[in-house]
């Protein structure tokens, strides 16, 4: 019986010292492990503004097409994101009874041009020498995004505001489309990261 637990602790230290003999010196620099950026990668998914790819690309082989093309290289998607931004206006002047068209938003942009930025530009972005670094103060716009920005009422009303930002603002008996009615609660961005309040008791 010891001599079968010998042969076997026997061959246990033989596998081990087989395996950490094997290791590859190459895997490992002085500081720490080096990573292997050898091979093909292919794109999965981007980092791009809220729900742009999710409201305009409309079906799931286009969403995913638009994740996988680089970001200057997406010009073929504006036709799409336009039709679906004309489209919403299509269906919400239906239930209103009207003929409701998209009208050029509070940055200037018509149609054409504003669905090219969404398509082309669609990556997140940092200002770091420009005035502001902000999805849209009033005066700065698209130079890339505060974590208190509200990004999903800006996108409306980019969409449903009009040239004024109070197209469809849910005054003058409009129906509410610049707003999905939720701020930013109680959150406290001047906290450190990950920004989050104590848990509730």
């Amino acid at each position: 019986m010891i001599t079968h637990r010998l042969k076997i602790a026997f061959i246990a230290v033989c596998t081990t010292l087989l395996f950490v003999q094997c290791s590859n010196d190459d895997d490992t620099i002085d500081d720490g492990p080096q990573i292997d950026f050898s091979g093909t990668f292919t794109q999965e998914d981007h980092m791009g503004r809220p729900g742009v790819n999710t409201v305009f690309s409309g079906m799931d082989d286009v969403k995913n097409n638009f994740n996988t093309t680089i970001t200057s290289d997406r010009a073929a998607f504006q036709p799409t994101f336009e039709g679906t931004l004309e489209a919403y206006h299509d269906v919400y002047g239906a239930a209103l009874g009207v003929d409701l068209d998209y009208e050029t938003n509070i940055l200037g942009l018509d149609a054409p041009t504003f669905t090219t930025v969404l398509a082309q530009f669609d990556a997140l972005q940092v200002a770091p020498n420009a005035d502001a670094t902000t999805y849209f103060d009033g005066v700065n716009a698209l130079t890339g995004r505060n974590l208190g920005d509200d990004v999903i009422d800006i996108s409306l009303t980019l969409m449903f505001g009009g040239m004024s930002g109070t197209r469809f603002d849910g005054n003058n008996g409009t129906p509410q489309l610049t707003s999905d009615g939720v701020d930013a609660g109680d959150r406290d961005f001047t906290l450190g990261f990950p920004y989050l309040e104590n848990p509730n008791q």
